[in-house]
Parts: structure tokens; C-alpha cells; sequence
């Protein structure tokens, strides 16, 4: 979606059928904020064609995108302190912005559908 001033706002539609809009920060020194959401897209196609093939759930999902960050951070040039912290910050950053998102959106409209 589209890249604001330090923020990314993205929209996806839940398994219910309701959109879910989001408002992400962007780390101050973010490269590229339009291809932060073009990763998050290719990561999130990705995810729903090949975990629903697979028949996973959830929970199990969740725990390996937590893997997979804490790999990713583990093979970043750099110290790996300093990247698992960074991974962390953003991580917690990205997760109270969906707390937001998701709390502004029920108050709005609680129980619409697509």
C-alpha cells in the first residue's frame, strides 16, 4: 500500500471477510518505504498460497515468522546483538501499531463484513 510520512499504511481482509487497515512506522533510517509494503505483499501472497496448501494453522505460522525474523536477523552483516535488537524494536513497534489498528477499527464499525 501506500507510504506516508514514516508510516506505511496497509490494508488486508481478515478470514472473516472485514478489512483491516493498518498504520505501520517506518524506522527512521528505512530506505525504501514503497518497497517495504511491495515486500510485505510478496510476504503475506506467499504465506496464505503456501499455508493453506500445507493445511497449517495459525498459531504454527505465527511461530515460524518469528523464526524466520530471528533468522534473518541472526544473517544480517553487523553485530547480532544489535540486529536481534533492531528485529525486536520493529517487531513490538509493527505488533502495538496492529493494536491500534485493530482497536480504532472496532470502534468504528464493530461487525461489518465484506
Amino acid at each position: 500500500m501506500a507510504p506516508e510520512k514514516n508510516r506505511l499504511v496497509y490494508s488486508i481482509w481478515s478470514e472473516e471477510g472485514r478489512n483491516i487497515n493498518f498504520s505501520f512506522p517506518l524506522h527512521p533510517l528505512t530506505n525504501a518505504p514503497g518497497q517495504v509494503g511491495d515486500i510485505l505483499d510478496v510476504v503475506l501472497d506467499a504465506l496464505d498460497r503456501e499455508v493453506h496448501a500445507m493445511g497449517a494453522t495459525n498459531g504454527d505460522v505465527i511461530q515460524a515468522l518469528a523464526m524466520a525474523l530471528a533468522c534473518r536477523a541472526a544473517v544480517m552483516e553487523g553485530s547480532v546483538d544489535a540486529n536481534t535488537a533492531l528485529a525486536d524494536d520493529l517487531a513490538q513497534e509493527a505488533l502495538a501499531a496492529a493494536r491500534a489498528s485493530l482497536a480504532a477499527d472496532n470502534m468504528g464499525h464493530s461487525d461489518e463484513k465484506r
